[in-house]
């Protein structure tokens, strides 16, 4: 019983991991049609906000949920205005425009903080199951995915904002029409997808560490996760990351975590070819 709930835990927690770090790529990719490359790094560059805040004496947990996504979310913005906002209905440019950025950004953040491993303390300690031990930070990660993706699915559906943006995405022309500016949606919507990937990053960077390249590893999961999942923002996103996430740790347990990675890999094959259009181009139509 005590191993079933410690696998239970570590589901989970890979279910989030995987949640937390698709969902800013699902609302830009999703929402706006805009391939961004650069979303590993945007998550790189979330942790490490969080570790120069923390070693400046900010609180690890201001670094992690305030500063990084503030930091990173700027940064988005400002993409958005010189880059993005030139190439919007051109999917190729985009993706080189957003690679240029990526190799722009591992360059820099290998000469400012080398090519090494940096990290903060995951907080918390731990926690005994039994005569199990596991750290009392993966509850913590699994708990802000569930409150991430709960505001967002308030924010899309219930507040003006959210609203706006929804109906902006589908009919730009609809919507200046009404006395909406899009290109200030845009670059909003663009931000807090670039925020939430910095407080993905922020929120892994005491479990992962943080070193100039890690948004590769990033990036394949959350495309993976993203494409999976279909056209629905967030019932696709998550039902994703718990097929995937569930897939890959149960492979990780059992196997190793190599294995854990080509199972995952192997199920987002079987899944885009027996589902092209994704989870919820079959299931949850209606969904958000």
């Amino acid at each position: 019983m005590d191993l079933f709930v410690l696998l239970a835990i570590q589901v989970l927690y890979a279910v989030a991991s995987l949640a937390l770090i698709s969902v800013g790529l699902a609302i830009i990719f999703g929402m706006m049609r805009v391939i961004n490359l650069a979303h590993g790094e945007f998550l790189m560059l979330g942790g490490y906000a969080a570790i120069v805040a923390t070693s400046h004496g900010i609180s690890i947990w201001i670094s992690m949920l305030i500063v990084a996504p503030i930091v990173v979310g700027v940064i988005g913005i400002v993409v958005e205005r010189t880059i993005i906002r030139f190439l919007y209905g051109r999917m190729i440019d985009t993706m080189l425009a957003t690679w240029g950025l990526s190799l722009f950004l591992v360059g820099l953040t290998t000469a400012i903080f080398g090519n090494t491993t940096v990290g903060i303390s995951a907080p918390l300690g731990s926690i005994e199951i039994g005569a199990y031990r596991t750290s009392a930070y993966t509850l913590f990660v699994i708990g802000i995915s569930v409150v991430v993706l709960g505001t967002i699915f308030a924010g899309l559906r219930w507040t003006r904002l959210g609203l706006i943006a929804r109906g902006t995405m589908q009919n730009a022309n609809m919507a200046a029409a009404l006395g909406v500016n899009p290109p200030r949606v845009y670059a909003i919507t663009f931000g807090i997808g670039a925020a939430l990937s910095g407080l993905a990053g922020a929120v892994l960077a005491p479990v992962s560490g943080v070193f100039p390249t890690i948004g590769v590893a990033y990036i394949a999961k959350a495309f993976i996760t993203v494409i999976g999942g279909g056209a629905a923002i967030l019932s696709g996103t998550v039902s994703a990351a718990v097929l995937f996430g569930t897939i890959n740790q149960i492979a990780t347990f059992v196997t190793t975590p190599v294995f854990g990675e080509v199972a995952l890999l192997g199920a987002a094959v079987i899944l885009i070819r027996v589902l092209p259009q994704g989870i919820t181009g079959r299931f949850f139509r209606r969904s958000l």
